[in-house]
């Protein structure tokens, strides 16, 4: 696994890239999201598994049309950490990303929008990028930032949405996300960017703000 190998020192950070081959629902820790059997019914009609994570926050989409980006990397004990700063760090490298195709993006939280954050990045105030970060220890004192974010490539908003409000009301949550909170990098570009092209230009982004200088 990368995540181990970075741990265990094999490298002092790497970036994944990667998409599902299954829509899922993603639900947060606690008990206020319940896997019940009628969310799990309403979901298997619709072609939706149910996925689970260790973090809080709110339920997430998980869908083939998403990209997935991962960045781990080592901080030594002497290196100062901050949430605020991991996140900023991992927005900056997205911005270079955007910034490359000539869209502007900007960081801030997005009303309406599935688990929505501070660290959202935004394309005329709708959401396209979501974010997260854990942090784990390692042998000397070291630590392993998990830097992730999760950008809506294709035109799948208006699969997505619906099984995350469904999450909302077989919980008893009121609150509903839009689709209109919501965009696309395939609305932002005349023609669409090839797989080898997409991660070449993310990798170059995230080349460029190294955390080790």
């Amino acid at each position: 696994m990368l995540l181990e190998q970075v741990q265990q020192g094999s490298f002092s950070q790497a970036l994944l890239l990667w998409r599902c081959a299954i829509p899922a629902i993603v639900l947060p820790a606690g008990r206020k999201w319940q896997a019940t059997e009628p969310l799990q019914q309403w979901l298997a009609q619709v072609g939706w598994g149910i996925l689970h994570r260790r973090s809080g926050g709110a339920p997430v989409p998980q869908s083939p049309g998403m990209l997935n980006i991962a960045h781990m990397y080592t901080l030594t004990a002497a290196q100062p950490y901050s949430v605020k700063g991991a996140y900023l760090h991992l927005c900056d490298s997205l911005l270079d990303f955007f910034t490359g195709l000539d869209i502007c993006a900007e960081v801030h939280a997005t009303p309406g929008a599935y688990c929505d954050g501070d660290y959202n990045l935004n394309i005329n105030g709708q959401k396209i990028v979501g974010t997260a970060q854990r942090v784990l220890t390692a042998p000397g004192g070291r630590r392993i930032v998990l830097a992730h974010a999760c950008l809506l490539i294709d035109d799948v908003l208006e699969d997505i949405i619906p099984p995350v409000n469904a999450c909302n009301a077989f919980n008893d949550v009121p609150e509903r996300v839009s689709v209109a909170a919501h965009t696309c990098l395939a609305h932002h570009l005349s023609t669409p960017l090839t797989t080898d092209d997409l991660f070449t230009r993310l990798i170059h982004a995230f080349s460029r703000h190294t955390v080790f200088s």
